[in-house]
């Protein structure tokens, strides 16, 4: 039992940055609380990020309240309920919680809901500050490797795709025969000598559709797995997925590697309009470009890829080296078919780094 007035610090404000990530292999489907129906992986975005601050009071007087929540400078009550619900739901693991007096912001770069991965990058965000928060206010710390796999194993516990947001480079989520260091309750990094130098610099241009909230959210989506009459064929093509992408990492195959992605995107809407109810997240646009993708590649040999995420905005996943040639053509053929005509020049990043 927790003894009263044991805390080493009782106010305080922790900040975190933490980035989106991009599924290459899909996490689709789950099992309580928040475990993966299959593994996957994916790899941070350096500038698709939110940022989290949370400003702190602990008081043996008061229960727990949200007493501010601001997301992109303004009150959002759904997003402030969703929060609280998942802090509270820490409480036990994390005694302080319960008479935590917080103030929360949150800053995002990209457009929230739109499949873009925004739970994954807040999720983690804030997993990292409330383990920043129980190093501060327990006057206790640990190793960076222990650290970030609480983090990333209470990110999952928000949004199970932000269980690998904690982490640089390719990462891996579930449970596989070929990874017996990955996991279903936290990710893994695949280390860095798994992966061929020309997959280190990797350019992502995200195309976007639309940026409007999804008419299905991904929660629903997972839900709908359980049912789903392709569940246990998505398992075997997942781990065999895993198995031959990771081999094209190693051996730096762009062309392996860039067809099991897009196998793995299409598969992914596929399963959403083969469920019960079914339904459809790409838009005409979302197909118009993907068909100019395809024409370019095939013209030009430049190996330029997509994929999806749940939602209709195409990520253009290309190596650096071929910045001056996919440059236009995004600029020419793709742009003019995007809201406003507006995409993200992104690229993979460094993971979360501690902004407080």
């Amino acid at each position: 039992m927790e003894k009263e007035n044991k805390w080493q610090q009782s106010t305080g404000e922790v900040e975190w940055q933490s980035p989106a990530n991009i599924a290459l292999v899909k996490y689709w489907g789950k099992y309580p609380v928040q475990l993966p129906m299959n593994p996957s992986l994916s790899f941070a975005l350096k500038e698709s990020v939110v940022r989290i601050r949370i400003a702190y009071e602990i008081s043996k007087n008061k229960a727990f309240q949200l007493t501010g929540f601001q997301l992109n400078g303004e009150a959002h009550q759904a997003f402030a309920e969703k929060i609280a619900h998942y802090l509270i739901s820490l409480s036990e693991a994390f005694p302080f919680i319960k008479t935590a007096q917080l103030q929360i912001s949150s800053e995002s770069t990209f457009p929230h809901s739109a499949g873009i991965a925004s739970s994954a990058a807040a999720f983690s965000a804030l997993a990292l500050c409330i383990c920043s928060m129980d190093e501060q206010i327990n006057g206790r710390s640990s190793d960076t490797a222990t650290f970030l796999r609480q983090a990333s194993n209470l990110a999952r516990l928000g949004s199970g795709s932000a269980c690998r947001s904690v982490y640089p480079g390719m990462v891996i989520w579930g449970k596989c025969e070929d990874f017996g260091e990955a996991s279903n309750t936290h990710a893994w990094p695949l280390p860095a000598d798994q992966v061929h130098p020309s997959f280190h610099e990797i350019r992502d241009a995200i195309l976007i559709a639309d940026s409007q909230s999804k008419k299905v959210s991904s929660s629903a989506g997972h839900a709908l797995m359980h049912k789903h009459p392709y569940r246990d064929q998505r398992k075997v093509q997942a781990h065999d997925n895993l198995a031959r992408i990771t081999e094209a990492l190693r051996s730096g195959n762009w062309s392996l590697f860039g067809e099991i992605m897009e196998n793995e995107a299409l598969s992914l809407h596929s399963l959403m309009m083969s469920s019960n109810p079914g339904y459809i997240l790409m838009h005409p646009n979302t197909l118009m470009m993907i068909n100019k993708i395809r024409k370019f590649r095939e013209e030009t040999q430049v190996p330029a890829y997509f994929t999806l995420d749940a939602g209709p905005n195409i990520h253009l996943i290309y190596p650096e080296a071929e910045q001056k040639q996919v440059a236009p053509f995004i600029s020419d053929e793709l742009a003019p078919l995007c809201e406003n005509k507006r995409w993200i020049a992104d690229a993979a990043g460094p993971g979360p780094q501690q902004l407080k």
